[in-house]
């Protein structure tokens, strides 16, 4: 009976040991530098970052807790990481698709910018070998006018083949240029649609105005586009645009009207204010 009691007693111990045990590994908790993937569009693909974003905490971050003149891992945790889904230049210099570790030298008035091969160094910095390294820039910091508590690596000031991989935290922004060759793969592309049995005419002519290229060739393709779909207002506001770009302002006021009459047919009040700005523009 003795015996019987006692192996209850240590088996309802055990129970309540495994059930704190179970608790307490479940237990979960705000992670100190939350992990962030970011994933934006750009030229003919993707760029996608991944890092974790330490915050201030009224501490002073750049010379004092990330050190000038010392490779620095650029975040927390883990290696930061940024891939390319297609062939870019960072600041100028050719880097092939693929994932890198983002390593930084901060510094006072200069920063350098690496990516290296190494996707698993983390904080050991002092172990950072050049051999990994794929390519280096050097950049210059700027003042923020409002401070970035939390750590924040960022695609910014998107374009067609251009944007800026900025590094921001405290009052600092490091900007670094990203551009994309896509120009020759663009211009292939177009030749083989207007070769095809469904040319992309819209697609074409937006290219074309939106990079000054030639828009002789813009006006044709998009006055093709809008006798296939002639209730389109979206496309009869590009042709109002290229005229204007032209210099065509008659042509260009009455493709504007046109856009107008559709949109408010639509009901699409975006639209009518931009055809009426481009009047108002067209019209000085």
């Amino acid at each position: 009976m003795k015996s019987n009691l006692l192996s209850a007693i240590s088996a309802i111990l055990l129970l309540t040991v495994v059930s704190i045990n179970i608790a307490t590994a479940q237990l979960k908790i705000p992670a100190a530098s939350p992990l962030q993937t970011t994933k934006q569009s750009f030229a003919l693909g993707d760029i996608t970052l991944e890092y974790s974003r330490p915050a201030t905490k009224g501490r002073a971050i750049f010379g004092d807790l990330v050190p000038y003149g010392k490779v620095w891992r650029t975040g927390a945790n883990a290696t930061s990481k940024i891939t390319f889904s297609s062939d870019v230049k960072l600041g100028g210099k050719d880097v092939k698709a693929g994932t890198y570790g983002l390593f930084t030298i901060p510094g006072k008035t200069s920063w350098e910018v690496m990516l290296s091969k190494d996707l698993n160094l983390g904080a050991n910095v002092a172990d950072y070998k050049l051999d990994n390294e794929v390519v280096r820039v050097q950049v210059k910091p700027t003042t923020l006018p409002n401070k970035v508590e939390t750590f924040t690596i960022n695609i910014a000031d998107i374009l067609a083949s251009s944007a800026t991989l900025e590094i921001m935290w405290d009052n600092v922004r490091v900007p670094v240029p990203i551009t994309a060759d896509i120009d020759n793969i663009i211009t292939k592309n177009i030749e083989a649609s207007m070769a095809s049995d469904k040319p992309a005419y819209f697609e074409a002519a937006s290219y074309y105005y939106e990079n000054n290229r030639d828009l002789s060739k813009a006006l044709g393709w998009v006055n093709k586009a809008t006798e296939q779909n002639p209730k389109a207002f979206w496309i009869m506001l590009l042709k109002a645009r290229i005229e204007l770009k032209l210099k065509d302002k008659k042509n260009a006021i009455a493709s504007a009207e046109k856009t107008v009459t559709l949109a408010t047919e639509a009901k699409n009040g975006d639209y009518v204010k931009m055809a009426k700005d481009l009047i108002a523009s067209a019209k000085k």
